[in-house]
C-alpha cells in the first residue's frame, strides 16, 4: 500500500501532538512535516511536496485561507484538507473559494479524519456531515430567496400597479398606458408615483430594472 505523505499545521502545540499520535497510529500515513503557522506550512510544502496538507484556518503570520490559495496555485498536486473548529457558512465558503479539497471539524472521530485525508488524496472532495448540512441549508435558503421576488412583489404593489409597471418596462408612455387601460393619464401618473414611493425608486430607468429583475417583463 502506497503511503500518503502528509503535513499538518496548527498554532496549538497540543493539537499538533494529538495529530502526530493520530496519524502515526495508521501505517498508511507518513508525516513529512509539522508547522505552527501558515508561513512555515508553505515552506514545508515546498520542501516535501506532501500528498495532503492538513491546515487549520486560524493561524499566525498566514492564515489557512491565504495558505490554501498559495498552495493550490504553486503546488497543485498537494491536496488541502481543512481541520478546524469553525463550522459557519462564511468560513466554509471562503475555504472552498480558496481551493480547499476538504473540510473537517476538529471534534470529528478518528475515522472521519482518516476518511477525509484518504478522500482528498484520491482526488475526491470531503466534508464533515455537519459542514455538508451547513452548505445544504445555505443552498436551500438561497434557492428560496431567489424564488421569492415574484411573490413578494404582490405584497408591495397592487395588481393594477404591477400592470402599469409592466407597460412602463415595455417602454410605453403614460398616455399610451392610459389608452390601453382606459384610465386617465393622471391616474397612471399617480400609480407611477405610488410605486416609486413604495419601492424607494426615484427614476423610470430604475423602475424598468426592478421590473426586469422581478420577471415582470420578458427580455426581447
Amino acid at each position: 500500500m502506497k503511503k500518503i505523505k502528509i503535513l499538518f499545521a496548527d498554532d496549538h502545540a497540543i493539537v499538533r501532538d494529538g495529530l502526530r499520535l493520530l496519524f502515526k497510529s495508521d501505517p498508511q500515513f507518513s508525516i513529512v512535516g509539522e508547522a505552527s503557522n501558515g508561513e512555515e506550512a508553505l515552506q514545508l510544502v515546498e520542501k516535501h511536496r506532501p500528498n495532503v496538507a492538513v491546515l487549520d484556518i486560524s493561524m499566525p503570520k498566514l492564515n489557512g485561507i491565504e495558505a490554501t490559495k498559495i498552495i493550490k496555485e504553486k503546488y497543485p498536486l498537494t491536496k488541502v484538507l481543512i481541520l478546524t473548529i469553525h463550522e459557519n457558512e462564511e468560513y466554509i465558503q471562503q475555504m472552498i473559494l480558496a481551493g480547499a479539497d476538504g473540510y473537517v471539524v476538529k471534534n470529528a472521530e478518528k475515522k472521519e479524519i482518516f476518511d477525509g485525508v484518504r478522500a482528498v488524496a484520491n482526488n475526491e472532495s470531503f466534508f464533515s456531515p455537519s459542514v455538508s448540512k451547513v452548505l445544504l441549508e445555505a443552498l436551500i435558503k438561497r434557492t428560496r430567496k431567489n424564488d421569492e421576488p415574484e411573490s413578494n412583489i404582490y405584497n408591495k404593489l397592487t395588481r393594477r400597479e404591477i400592470e402599469v409597471l409592466r407597460f412602463i418596462a415595455d417602454g410605453l408612455t403614460s398616455k399610451e398606458i392610459s389608452q390601453k387601460l382606459f384610465l386617465s393619464i393622471s391616474t397612471i401618473n399617480s400609480h407611477r408615483t405610488n410605486m416609486m414611493k413604495k419601492l424607494d425608486i426615484h427614476d423610470t430607468a430604475s423602475l424598468v430594472r426592478y421590473a426586469i429583475q422581478n420577471n415582470l417583463v420578458q427580455m426581447k
